[in-house]
């Protein structure tokens, strides 16, 4: 049964910006995105350009972000899969230069089980695997190993559902399953319902316009619509130009009950984030005066 799951009790033990603990339904967390692809879609990819993955994430972490979001995969439209080293020789070096630089956790992209284990070993807090454990399983054991929690998105290959919401909610199911198989607490797990992979424009609209109905699979929501194909297709702009729309995305997600947003302009989305949950979540600043 796809409500089976119960909503976790307990917070992640991490620690977000200004030190304090992630505690879910307090507020919206926002994940900054941090490439060291050379390809990706916003153009936004730092390739080896250590210094400026470090300036970055300082930058996103001043900004606001609760997690750094870091991937050396590309996973735009019609990517090139790389091989498990070539995504290492770009990921460490940029991940050790964070870690040794930033105080908030880190999150990697990835859905190669050999990629996720060198990550936590080299300081990674947190699991984003697109392919939600149906491209590599053993990314589940990985994570339930080191107690870390994992992002669990769905994907598939075409564009074609019998049902978009119920499919993509009973795909999403099956990944919780599979984690919680391998050993990952229910506590630790996060699902993203994949805006912008195997789904339509229209097909996109409706998931961000249905996002109450994934609240039954019980554990959190991340959404990521930053600067996503759609937004272009509606506003008639390139990625850069799609920081309205990603706003209007974001603060419909968050008074839906969404709990991450994944997004690439962090300072802007952290002020909608947090003007949205004063008014959803009854959020309120430290120095509010009522």
């Amino acid at each position: 049964m796809l409500d089976s799951h119960a909503r976790p009790h307990g917070p992640i033990k991490l620690n977000v910006s200004d030190e304090q603990p992630l505690v879910w339904g307090h507020r919206t967390y926002v994940m900054g995105i941090i490439n060291v692809s050379p390809d990706s879609f916003s153009g936004d990819g730092f390739d080896y350009d250590i210094t400026g993955v470090i300036k970055q994430g300082l930058a996103f972490q001043a900004d606001g972000a609760d997690i750094l979001d870091l991937g050396a995969q590309s996973t735009r439209p019609g990517y090139i899969e790389i091989t498990a080293k070539s995504e290492l020789d770009r990921l460490i070096p940029a991940l050790e230069g964070l870690t040794n630089n930033v105080d908030i956790p880190i999150s990697v992209d990835t859905y190669k089980s050999e990629v996720a284990k060198a990550a936590l070993e080299n300081g990674a807090s947190i699991i984003n695997d697109i392919w939600g454990l149906k491209h590599d399983p053993n990314i589940a054991r990985i994570a339930a190993e080191h107690e870390a929690p994992i992002i669990l998105m769905h994907n598939q290959s075409t564009t074609d559902y019998n049902d978009l919401i119920a499919n993509i909610l009973e795909s999403l199911n099956h990944s919780i399953e599979l984690a919680l198989q391998s050993g990952v607490s229910k506590a630790n797990i996060i699902i993203d319902p994949g805006i912008g992979f195997g789904k339509t424009p229209d097909q996109n609209l409706e998931i961000i316009k249905r996002l109450k109905e994934f609240s039954t699979l019980g554990v959190p929501t991340l959404i990521g619509t930053s600067r996503k194909s759609t937004i272009g297709y509606i506003l008639d702009t390139p990625p850069n130009e799609r920081l309205e729309g990603t706003a209007s995305t974001v603060a419909l997600s968050i008074a839906a009950g969404v709990d991450m947003i994944r997004v690439h302009d962090v300072k802007e989305m952290v002020r909608v984030s947090r003007m949205t949950d004063a008014i959803i979540r009854g959020w309120r600043p430290q120095n509010w005066r009522k």
